[in-house]
């Protein structure tokens, strides 16, 4: 799980750590100038005022002299040699003499300059022991406190990123369950993490149940409707050996075309049915006899309309897929080109890389087109024929075998589907 909870959640504290430390360095920098010129400059103002207190109750006193602070009073009208060099060219005000390692004021009252020196060593030492090192000594206990933070939020969080990764391993026809089973569950996962072990192990059993019902199903169902089918076409084909009557020929081949659609209908609703990963029989056939074949059954819903049904080959192209499967998707469209033609003609026409099916029907609207997928949706309700289940057979079926499915369509003008399978 490259970018799962416990890497984000890592990412959070490394990203919090990085911030605080970038804000404790940016504290550290402005406290050491703070310290350095505001607050050596206030106390050398507050240092020189006293002195000139001093001085004006006793001329005789002497500048400041101590360990840290060095004074030079220049009286007025009297040189400034008395000043060392890097002094004497100062002008009144607080001044950062790096080279020398000073800190100067120069303070200037009407009795005469007073210069008061102070060592920027000194100052960087107070300045590092009242506010760097407090800031170091935070810094330290706030990425203490993240680790701590992150060792017990990483310890919550395993039991769910275990149980993410027994659900990734998981295989969706046959997912394996036992691991989740609440005897086999580690002790670390306790509380609304072993509820939710519990909900998960529940749901894979009855999707495992439900897999095995359908698995069921499309093995019965393959062979359970495809007997009796075989019983009618074989009683069909019997039956039509022998001499019948024209109308009862007829009638025995429309239960034939019958039997076949329903032959290939059943195949493709159980290839629908199966996995994506279950192949079905695939073979080489002409897309031209498939065409042709159902041209001529779709003739029989035209009987009786002024419509007429063309079938044109550009090409005669070959597939490798299921022939039936094709057979539905043709169908289905030739369908409702009958249905919604009630006067003109329906052109089927084969190309190198597609099949089109073109009429001069009622057409579709905007709104219609948006939904003429949807399984059940009919774009004129109140025709009887279909169930609106036919366009939505053959979007699925394209989809499972590559092939694209395009209508254009202008109400009141006609439709034009085609059928892609060359990509």
């Amino acid at each position: 799980m490259p970018h799962g909870l416990p890497r984000k959640l890592r990412i959070a504290f490394i990203v919090q750590a990085v911030l605080v430390s970038l804000a404790i360095v940016l504290g550290v920098y402005l406290v050491s100038a703070v310290i350095k010129h505001s607050l050596m400059n206030t106390a050398l103002q507050e240092e020189a005022a006293h002195f000139w207190q001093l001085y004006s109750a006793s001329t005789s006193q002497p500048p400041p002299n101590t360990y840290n602070l060095r004074g030079y009073l220049v009286v007025k009208g009297h040189s400034s040699l008395v000043l060392p060099e890097n002094l004497r060219d100062l002008r009144p005000g607080f001044h950062e003499l790096k080279q020398d390692d000073l800190l100067v004021l120069v303070d200037e009252q009407p009795p005469g300059r007073l210069y008061l020196v102070f060592l920027r060593s000194q100052a960087e030492r107070m300045a590092f022991y009242f506010g760097t090192l407090p800031i170091i000594l935070t810094l330290i206990a706030i990425y203490l406190v993240s680790w701590l933070t992150y060792r017990s939020s990483k310890r919550l969080i395993s039991p769910v990123s275990w149980l993410a990764r027994q659900v990734s391993l998981w295989d969706p026809r046959r997912p394996d369950v036992s691991a989740l089973a609440a005897e086999r569950l580690p002790v670390e996962v306790q509380g609304e993490a072993r509820q939710l072990a519990s909900a998960l192990h529940g749901l894979a059993q009855r999707v495992s149940a439900h897999v095995a019902r359908e698995r069921d199903f499309t093995r019965d169902a393959s062979h359970e409707l495809r007997t009796p089918l075989t019983v009618i076409r074989v009683a069909s084909d019997m039956a039509m050996a022998e001499d019948s009557p024209p109308r009862v020929a007829r009638a025995l081949q429309r239960i034939q075309r019958a039997g076949r659609d329903m032959e290939a209908v059943i195949d493709a609703f159980l290839i629908l049915a199966r996995e994506a990963e279950v192949e079905p029989q695939r073979e080489d056939f002409d897309v031209a006899d498939v065409l042709l074949d159902e041209a001529e059954n779709a003739r029989t819903l035209l009987i009786g309309k002024p419509v007429d049904l063309e079938v044109t080959c550009n090409a005669k192209p070959r597939l490798h897929a299921p022939p039936r499967v094709f057979q539905v998707v043709v169908s289905n469209l030739l369908r409702n080109a009958c249905s919604y033609t009630d006067q003109g003609r329906i052109d089927v026409i084969l190309e190198a890389d597609r099949v089109i099916v073109r009429d001069t029907g009622i057409g579709m609207s905007a709104e219609s087109m948006t939904r003429v997928f949807e399984p059940f949706y009919r774009a004129d309700p109140s025709r009887p024929q279909g169930s609106g289940l036919g366009l939505s057979i053959v979007s699925r079926l394209c989809d499972r075998f590559g092939w694209k499915v395009e209508l254009d369509s202008v109400l009141g003008e006609g439709t034009t589907a085609s059928i892609r399978f060359v990509q």
